[in-house]
């Protein structure tokens, strides 16, 4: 028999008009090596959906020298005629080694026919060579008899009165039987005293017996018997099935393709799983079924979601794959406030509605929608964002399903509130009622405190807060400061963490000049928020505008274009700068005085929160006053920031002062966090 190495891996293959053109197929080497040169016919029954005679040709060469080889066939009398050629690819050809041995299987003949085969190397004139072979007209394939043993994953074969006969199992493909996977596949001599057992990794519809004579050219009898077996869609058909992923939220595309040991072509749909568990159903979502091509199932205007899965049907079984290592783009909270039902939608999706609408309960597993079906969208023009929908009264004591509403497939959310006591509406009543009453309270003092500690709004200046980007704690503590100022000052105040989307389309360096120029036009202050994170961030910027002879490299982040900015001052107005317009705050527990560079120290310096005040009346003038609050509030915010570093295990440690400070240590800043008027959450 020919060595079971089909084609060359990664090689090139031409035929003429009249053949198949074959794919190159890479096969370990399990039997011995033919000798060199060889050049060996045969004659096989290939079957598919009707049996056909071909010429089998084997081929073995030292491929030392050359770039391929050509394979030529002529049928005498007819004078039909063909030829092959196979090439190996140009960045393999140091790799593949100096032995080739090959299989072409097919060059279809009839029985009684001569064909001569004829071999030549390319380039030409290394090697030539050539045989015929007259097509046998008296074969007849073998019979045999087998028996599925499936506690033993094994099929046994026999014969009757048959001679002997060598065996396999094989995958049935488009038209050649694929071999199994090691250690599974074997070829096992049968007599009529020595049935013969095979082993089987995965019950396949496409696991097929192939049996063949021992003689040479003798023809080839195929069985599948798993073919219309229920037990062979199970499974393992689809555990032999590689799915890759590749759905993208962005585009609102789900897309899968699969490649199986078996030839399948399965209708594809999607439908809804109500939880991750393994057992949970999968609600079909009407008319999405799609057709594939080339094995890449593809559905638009989506709502790509981990609980949105394909469901792959093939004959007699089914299976559900959802999408692999996808976040879901939005999520949705359900609430009472007043006796009505609010969701409150959190979206990463520009543009993007939802919908929610009453359902009520046919079964323990069946909720059915009920009109009317409320909307709400997102402001054309507007990016991302929080988005609230309030449901009527009536539907307290109903469920919700909640979807996304601007695509054609999307799975629906079912969303219940919790509810252990039947008289909770009374209850409810009565808490809202209370808590009116607290706020009727909390108002009236409010607005004592609001007549004490609100600043004048006559002349409220801007305020462009500048920091560098020690840690992501260290930009929660800015963004925290930020809404402290604004809030206590009642001033607009100029952060690049608050107007993301407009420092992505324009660029940090533009955004910072632009906010300098309004800061300037307004009469405001550009506030540099120093740290320890600064300094270093300060000593980089020096060394690159000071490196090499050419010109100082553009700043890549906020700090850097706030010290180009002012260095660009410095230049235009050389020994004078409007000091009035820059300010150096810094956080005692974060960094000292010695911390700022000598060339920075003719700015106006002030210590946090001890210098507090001063800072205030800089930033908005004499006259203001500081809420009694804003000392109390800035401190705690340091005191949450040094915990949350203990916290994260940084490497970045509190600044410790070269001589000890009359401040009390953070452990007990926790009463001062509990009398700050202005609670912050934990991100920008």
């Amino acid at each position: 028999m020919c060595p079971s190495l089909l084609l060359l891996q990664e090689c090139k293959t031409y035929v003429d008009s009249t053949l198949s053109k074959p794919r190159c197929q890479w096969k370990p080497q399990e039997e011995p090596a033919l000798p060199v040169p060889t050049l060996a016919l045969s004659t096989v029954q290939l079957c598919q959906h009707e049996c056909q005679t071909c010429v089998r040709v084997c081929v073995a060469l030292n491929a030392a020298g050359i770039k391929g080889l050509e394979l030529d066939f002529l049928v005498l009398r007819s004078n039909r005629s063909g030829w092959l050629q196979v090439l190996r690819r140009k960045k393999h050809q140091m790799a593949m080694g100096t032995l080739w041995q090959l299989q072409f299987d097919c060059f279809p003949a009839e029985a009684g026919q001569r064909v001569l085969v004829s071999l030549k190397t390319i380039p030409d004139g290394v090697l030539s060579l050539n045989q015929s072979l007259v097509v046998s007209n008296k074969q007849s394939a073998p019979e045999f008899q087998y028996t599925w043993k499936p506690a033993e994953r094994a099929i046994e074969v026999s014969v009757l009165d048959s001679p002997n006969i060598t065996v396999r199992l094989c995958h049935q493909l488009a038209l050649e039987c694929e071999e199994l996977r090691q250690p599974f596949h074997q070829q096992a001599e049968v007599s009529i005293h020595q049935p013969a057992q095979l082993p089987y990794e995965l019950l396949l519809p496409c696991l097929c017996i192939e049996a063949s004579y021992n003689h040479q050219d003798g023809l080839r009898n195929k069985v599948c018997p798993f073919k219309d077996q229920q037990e062979a869609y199970g499974p393992d058909l689809w555990s032999s099935t590689w799915f890759q992923d590749y759905s993208s939220i962005d585009k609102a595309e789900m897309v899968m393709s699969l490649n199986g040991r078996c030839p399948l072509h399965p209708n594809v749909s999607l439908c809804w799983k109500e939880s991750a568990a393994p057992e949970a159903t999968c609600q079909d979502i009407p008319n999405s079924t799609v057709s594939g091509s080339n094995q890449e199932y593809i559905f638009e205007e989506v709502d790509v979601h981990p609980q949105l899965c394909f469901k792959f049907s093939f004959t007699k079984g089914s299976h559900i794959e959802c999408p692999h290592r996808i976040d879901p783009a939005w999520n949705v909270s359900l609430s009472v406030k007043f006796l009505q039902l609010h969701l409150h939608f959190h979206s990463r999706i520009p543009g993007a509605s939802f919908s929610s609408a009453v359902c009520q309960w046919l079964s323990p597993s069946q909720c059915e929608l009920e009109p009317p079906v409320y909307t709400v969208a997102h402001p054309e023009g507007l990016g991302p964002g929080d988005l609230d929908l309030i449901l009527p009264q009536r539907v307290l004591r109903s469920c919700v399903l909640v979807w996304r509403s601007d695509v054609h497939f999307a799975g629906k959310q079912l969303l219940c509130l919790d509810v252990s006591h039947k008289r909770w509406g009374l209850l409810a009543l009565g808490l809202v009622l209370g808590l009116l009453v607290v706020a009727i309270l909390l108002v009236r003092w409010g607005l004592c405190r609001l007549q004490r500690d609100t600043p004048s709004k006559h002349h409220s200046r801007p305020i462009l807060l500048i920091y560098s980007s020690d840690s992501e704690e260290h930009k929660q503590l800015v963004c925290a400061f930020a809404a402290l100022l604004r809030s206590a000052l009642g001033c607009p105040v100029l952060l690049d963490l608050w107007e993301l989307n407009l420092v992505g389309r324009l660029g940090i360096l533009p955004w910072m000049y632009a906010q300098r120029e309004h800061v300037g036009r307004e009469q405001g202050q550009v506030l540099l928020l120093w740290s320890a994170g600064s300094t270093r961030a300060y000593g980089l910027w020096q060394g690159k505008a000071k490196a090499g002879s050419g010109p100082v490299p553009e700043p890549h982040d906020l700090f850097g274009a706030a010290m180009a900015c002012l260095q660009g001052e410095l230049w235009d107005t050389p020994g004078t700068v409007r000091q009035s317009d820059w300010v150096i705050a810094y956080f005692s527990k974060r960094c000292g005085q010695r911390d700022i560079p000598r060339a920075l120290r003719f700015l106006p310096r002030y210590r946090l929160p001890q210098q507090l005040p001063g800072l205030v009346r800089v930033l908005q003038g004499p006259s203001s006053s500081t809420p009694s609050w804003l000392r109390a509030s800035s401190k705690a915010l340091v005191c949450r920031l040094l915990k949350a570093e203990r916290k994260g295990g940084l490497q970045s440690h509190p600044y410790q002062p070269w001589r000890t400070t009359t401040g009390r240590p953070c452990s007990t800043c926790s009463s001062q966090t509990a009398q700050a008027k202005l609670h912050l959450s934990s991100s920008c």
